[in-house]
């Protein structure tokens, strides 16, 4: 399960002529949970679509482990690397939300065994296990969205990206993909989230990846990417509430209500707000 990610200086420029992205060099180590944000049309989901081979590089090179992304095909890939579409109705094609769930595993030549464990297992972890016979269209989006997460999960990769994975959630819903994405990363899994809730990237990715223009403009920690709000505002990208609360307050860039507070407790002054004119 422990493979990395190598990007290097890859830009893509799409039929049209737009350039997509530019000169993006990144690392991503196994098991980092990591959010790429920032505006739309900054690059986000032309970047993932890369890891997955579905788009290939205009220039520049795209490797999951050993694998060159350019010289490999996108069945091969999907071995290593499973994509969570923004839109589930791109990945959902079955009658029951359990034979939607199998497709993956068959398709990979998994063995009935393994598979039949794999989708046991992603059904209970997405929350889906009372709806399993149930057809999936049938589903709110909210939901389909989740089979679309564990149809995913089933096919066993080392790295899952999620495409705005709480958009249409209730907050049970949003809290079970945070949690699962924190799972998966204490299993050694990579998880990489494209999304515009930078309240849940705080809270679950502890990396953050800002793109504007189809290049990176920030790449740290949340601490690191937080404390630098100068540059998060020409990303068109607002920090946590929380967060801006607390660099009012002269603290350092938080993102945790109890960690705000036990700043204070510890004795902080806050510092004078800014003179109104």
């Amino acid at each position: 399960m422990s493979i990395p990610i190598h990007i290097e200086r890859l830009t893509f420029v799409y039929p049209s002529g737009v350039v997509a992205l530019r000169e993006v060099t990144l690392r991503i180590a196994p098991g980092e949970r990591v959010a790429l944000i920032g505006q739309n049309g900054a690059g986000k989901t032309t970047l993932a679509r890369h890891l997955n081979g579905l788009l290939k590089p205009s220039s520049g090179s795209v490797r999951i482990g050993e694998l060159d992304t350019r010289q490999t095909s996108v069945a091969r890939l999907a071995r290593a690397v499973g994509y969570v579409f923004q839109h589930p109705e791109h990945q959902i094609f079955k009658r029951r939300v359990r034979d939607e769930v199998a497709v993956g595993p068959r398709n990979l030549g998994f063995s009935a065994e393994r598979r039949a464990a794999l989708v046991e297992q992603a059904l209970a972890a997405t929350g889906l296990s009372a709806l399993a016979d149930h057809h999936p269209h049938e589903l709110s989006p909210a939901l389909r969205k989740r089979v679309a997460l564990a149809s995913v999960l089933a096919m066993d990769p080392a790295i899952i990206v999620l495409d705005e994975p709480t958009t249409g959630q209730d907050a049970p819903g949003v809290a079970l993909i945070g949690a699962l994405i924190d799972q998966l990363a204490a299993a050694g899994r990579t998880v990489i989230t494209i999304s515009h809730d930078i309240d849940f990237c705080a809270e679950h990715c502890e990396r953050l990846i800002v793109l504007s223009a189809g290049r990176v403009l920030l790449d740290g920690s949340r601490a690191q990417v937080f404390g630098q709000p100068a540059l998060l505002a020409h990303a068109a990208v607002e920090a946590p509430q929380i967060t801006r609360l607390a660099l009012r307050l002269g603290l350092p860039p938080l993102w945790e209500i109890p960690a705000l507070l036990q700043a204070l407790d510890d004795g902080h002054t806050p510092a004078a707000p800014p003179p109104t004119v």
